[in-house]
């Protein structure tokens, strides 16, 4: 099996469901109601500030596999907009969704040679190390969207 399809196996995983935590985003999101996404605990993100800033990641890489720069910065990755209702929420994780089954189809794809390149003018690395990371990234902000799902639950 190419690296690229693991890659897009261990991307699909953490999303879709199939890793060995046996936990996956749209899973863990699923029975989320848009209230409770915007519930505040603490001094933690909400869920949907997490989902945003996870779905933020995604098309920007997308954007560089599709063949188009990377805009993206960190100060925004945080700043989504207003959920105020359950179709609020429910576009916000389909826009996620589709964003998701592309970005694992263009990596699946990728040619191995491709995935050892500078990716968008390599002030990051290489594509590998920008697909690892995202899948990398969504695996810790889910972490933290079932512990405050459990706090929400009591």
């Amino acid at each position: 099996m190419q690296t690229s399809t693991h890659l897009a196996k261990h991307f699909r995983d953490v999303f879709f469901g199939g890793n060995w935590t046996s936990v996956s985003l749209f899973d863990t999101l699923k029975d989320v109601s848009w209230q409770q996404a915007n519930t505040k605990v603490d001094s933690l993100n909400t869920i949907v500030a997490l989902t945003y800033h996870i779905g933020y990641y995604i098309s920007a890489v997308l954007k560089v596999l599709e063949g188009g720069p990377l805009e993206a910065s960190d100060k925004f990755s945080f700043d989504h907009p207003p959920v105020q209702s359950q179709e609020d929420w429910d576009q916000m994780r389909a826009k996620i969704r589709t964003e998701a089954e592309r970005f694992a189809g263009l990596v699946e794809k990728l040619p191995e040679s491709t995935l050892w390149e500078d990716f968008a003018g390599g002030k990051y690395g290489n594509y590998y190390r920008n697909i690892q990371g995202v899948t990398e990234h969504t695996h810790y902000h889910l972490g933290q969207i079932a512990l405050i799902k459990k706090i929400l639950a009591k």
